[in-house]
């Protein structure tokens, strides 16, 4: 009957002795007269090593003192479960997506491909890369880059501030060099940002219809909204298909909060022009 523990494992080693190891006994098995859950409670107080060797007969004589460990047990686990459920909670909470914690992102590119467009290697030393939040259209909040001349960054963030206080809508701000502009490999001057009704602003390109420089060249102009605030002159359209209505949203006018800040700050609003309109369009010229 005891043959085995002297025999040897499979390793070749003999098979330790375990008979004059002392063992705690079960604390479920702890048994008495004071019902289960008082028995395990008891028989988990009185366990050797613990840090308190309570006995039966001093919860007998002071049973106010097992009341009052008992309501330490019980506002413990209470504390503790709470804690839990509190970091639990806290941990699974995420910011609400198009809020100003955390926006859309339209476009996150960086400076080198902002200008991979062509541009003469001065001019593109004058441009800086900002990043913008606005309300779009869907009624969040987005984040986009404009590209334009670094002397007019203060400016562009004031406006855009004020646009995103009052909720004005911009559908979306994106360099015109992303590749999403592209049309048959190459960038077809504004075209393609139009259409997708982009706000922009660095774009070097002649002036619509002209040989000369747009102001877009210098990074002196934006255009914000071209589906809402199309250029018109005679039966010019662009974009094509674009109706100016001033009851629409995100259309701007001369008593737009928008337009205002534009002229309060120097700039120049197409929409005030008289041979022609390009009511997207707002420049500032800067000299050298």
């Amino acid at each position: 009957m005891h043959a085995r523990c002297g025999s040897a494992d499979r390793r070749g080693g003999l098979n330790k002795d375990h008979s004059n190891i002392i063992k705690e006994p079960p604390i479920y098995f702890v048994r008495n007269r004071n019902g289960p859950f008082l028995s395990f409670l008891l028989g988990l107080l009185s366990l050797d090593g613990l840090f308190f060797k309570f006995r039966l007969n001093m919860f007998k004589k002071y049973p106010v003192c097992l009341l009052l460990l008992l309501i330490m047990i019980l506002s413990g686990c209470a504390t503790w479960i709470s804690d839990v459920e509190r970091a639990s909670s806290v941990k699974l909470e995420q910011p609400v997506s198009g809020s100003l914690q955390n926006p859309i992102i339209d476009s996150n590119i960086t400076l080198s491909e902002a200008l991979k467009k062509y541009a003469p290697p001065e001019l593109k030393a004058k441009q800086g890369l900002v990043e913008l939040l606005y309300y779009s259209f869907d009624g969040k909040i987005h984040q986009g880059q404009l590209l334009i001349d670094k002397r007019l960054i203060k400016d562009i963030r004031e406006v855009f501030g004020i646009a995103l206080e009052s909720k004005f809508p911009i559908a979306s701000v994106i360099p015109i060099s992303s590749s999403r502009f592209l049309k048959d490999g190459k960038w077809n001057d504004d075209n393609q940002s139009m259409l997708a009704n982009n706000t922009s602003a660095f774009n070097y390109r002649k002036v619509t219809g002209g040989k000369s420089l747009s102001r877009h060249a210098y990074g002196f102009a934006i255009d914000i909204n071209p589906v809402q605030n199309p250029y018109i002159k005679g039966g010019i359209v662009l974009p094509p298909n674009a109706v100016y209505d001033i009851r629409k949203l995100g259309t701007l006018s001369s008593d737009s909060s928008v337009v205002k800040s534009f002229i309060r700050l120097g700039w120049t609003w197409g929409g005030n022009w008289k041979s022609l309109k390009d009511y997207q369009h707002f420049e500032k010229v800067i000299s050298n």
